[in-house]
């Protein structure tokens, strides 16, 4: 690993200005760390996806026509090829295979991500409560955090070759901890 997490989030507020896309982009950070221990290889993968959470917005807010492409190039001008090719595969408009574990967790966790934090702000409980039952139901509803892409939630899991509810709940237990910090409670 050539950047560390400091660095990374440097980048990623230097880039990012608003308190919502670095709030996701945590969120996501943190998801991702926890799917290291899931479907990667434990401890040595956690700095490497957590950055891959952390950075897959990076560039969006400054350039969203452009989005993934600078932050793309920014992390192989570092030799984070593994970062840069899942954060290129996240972005499904290019097509770009997904060869690797860290590759399938980013798919399944952003968008998931995004939509269980939508789901808890809707709750006077915020995420203490949410179960996946309830995030389920809100995914049929397509008025509902209607940006949310729901066929990279579906594709997300089966790339990972886990149940969708089973998934849901991995996401909301990761983000629980952290949810004042996130501002999901």
């Amino acid at each position: 690993m050539r950047i560390t997490r400091d660095e990374a989030w440097d980048h990623l507020c230097a880039w990012t200005e608003t308190d919502a896309l670095r709030k996701h982009a945590r969120a996501v950070e943190v998801v991702m760390r926890a799917a290291a221990e899931r479907y990667g290889a434990g401890v040595d993968d956690i700095e490497a996806w957590g950055i891959a959470g952390m950075l897959h917005d990076a560039d969006y807010e400054k350039w969203p026509e452009d989005h993934p492409n600078r932050i793309v190039a920014w992390l192989r001008d570092r030799g984070e090829e593994s970062i840069a090719h899942a954060i290129s595969a996240h972005y499904t408009k290019w097509n770009v295979p997904y060869e690797t574990a860290l590759d399938k967790a980013l798919l399944a966790c952003d968008e998931l991500t995004g939509f269980v934090g939508a789901c808890s702000l809707v709750r006077p409980e915020g995420i203490r409560t949410l179960t996946a039952k309830s995030v389920k139901k809100k995914l049929k509803d397509k008025s509902f955090a209607a940006k949310v892409e729901r066929s990279e939630v579906v594709t997300g899991a089966e790339l990972l070759g886990v149940d969708i509810g089973d998934h849901i709940t991995f996401v909301i237990e990761a983000l629980q901890p952290h949810a004042e910090e996130l501002g999901l409670a």
